[in-house]
């Protein structure tokens, strides 16, 4: 029983009033024998001690003090703490309650940050950049939150491929970005269990809503930018209703093409495409061409008419003239002179034909005459 109040600290009755044995009184075992010298006790430690028991070392030392062992009954951790014992455990306490209340009291935001304090777990208010004092833990809590962070999320996460269907019932392989911060600490922290997932549904929600009611020629074209504007306004305005906190800096279009299984047949479409513009603008353009030489021609025309008004027949015989000209300037001539008439004088080039009953050979060319003429 001696062993047992050794490890529990306090003394044992069985130990310090065990009725007299066979071997003597039970009031000191020290030597295994009794006050009237009796024989020794055969379970007793002998008074040199047992051989090839351990020394006690500094850990067992420490917990026998720390029990209060040291005094009293005879025992090795018999008794109640002593003083020292009872002063150092205060002072370890003391200085651990310290460092508790320091960490948890002094709070360092940095210049990016907004620091969430809640006195147990209810919104008390929010800390600036700086350094601030508050109730110590469990008490206060400050979750500090980066506002000034620019958060980005990448449709799709992976590799993969992101279809989507267009109004004009195409399918489009379409990858974005969305880009977000933090507008309210406080909303950001209570309002929203997970805030990125939101912000990921909530933008992947708008940008499904905003392609069903565009084509595919302006998702792959020039309708980007306006797009990016919708989506972004619908996702903010979706936060908003939620009270989430979230501010959308902006959304991002990297790729919108044709799925990997249908690209080549979509590149033939598009060629087709391409061509036909093509073909429309050169049409167009013919046609601006003829219409600016016909307007011309009007114009000319109008000029003319107003000559012909203030002299009809000089107009006329002028306009005959040149249109004579005209024509036979890209054709041959041939010259017919009838019998009695005095020919022309020969053009270079040019050849007469005499009359079918002249026998006479043609006269040389003379001077032509004004009656000739």
């Amino acid at each position: 029983m001696t062993i047992f109040s050794r490890l529990f600290g306090r003394p044992s009755i069985l130990a310090t009033e065990t009725p007299k044995g066979p071997w003597g009184s039970g009031g000191d075992n020290s030597n295994g024998g009794g006050s009237e010298g009796g024989p020794r006790n055969p379970w007793a430690v002998p008074p040199g001690g047992r051989k090839g028991a351990p020394t006690p070392t500094a850990l067992d030392d420490f917990l026998r003090r720390a029990r209060g062992g040291g005094g009293g009954g005879g025992g090795f951790g018999g008794g109640m703490p002593n003083a020292n014992a009872r002063t150092l455990w205060l002072i370890g306490t003391g200085i651990i309650v310290v460092v508790w209340i320091l960490l948890t009291s002094i709070h360092q935001i940095r210049p990016e940050q907004r620091g969430v304090v809640t006195y147990f777990g209810r919104y008390v208010g929010t800390l600036d950049p700086g350094i601030s004092l508050t109730p110590p833990a469990p008490i206060a809590s400050v979750r500090k939150i980066d506002v000034q962070q620019i958060r980005t999320e990448n449709f799709p996460t992976g590799d993969g491929e992101n279809l989507m269907l267009t109004g004009d019932q195409n399918i489009v392989d379409l990858a974005y970005s969305v880009r977000w911060d933090i507008s309210s600490p406080r909303d950001f922290a209570f309002q929203l269990k997970d805030p990125q997932d939101t912000v990921r549904a909530t933008a992947e929600s708008a940008m499904r809503a905003v392609l069903a009611t565009t084509t595919l020629n302006q998702a792959i074209g020039a309708g980007r930018q306006e797009m990016e504007q919708r989506v972004a306004e619908a996702t903010q305005r979706i936060l908003n209703d939620y009270q989430a906190g979230i501010r959308i800096q902006g959304v991002a279009i990297k790729q919108a093409a044709a799925p990997a299984s249908i690209v080549e047949d979509f590149n033939a479409v598009t060629a087709a495409q391409q061509e036909a513009v093509a073909n429309l603008n050169k049409s167009e353009s013919y046609a601006q061409q003829v219409i600016a030489r016909a307007q011309g021609e009007a114009e000319q025309f109008n000029k003319v008419y107003e000559q012909y008004r203030l002299a009809p027949e000089v107009t006329r015989r002028r306009m005959y003239y040149e249109t004579m000209e005209a024509v036979l300037a890209r054709t041959d001539k041939t010259i017919v002179e009838p019998r009695g008439v005095v020919p022309y004088l020969t053009a270079p080039g040019a050849r007469t034909v005499p009359d079918a009953g002249s026998t006479v050979a043609p006269t040389p060319a003379a001077p032509a005459t004004e009656a000739g003429r």
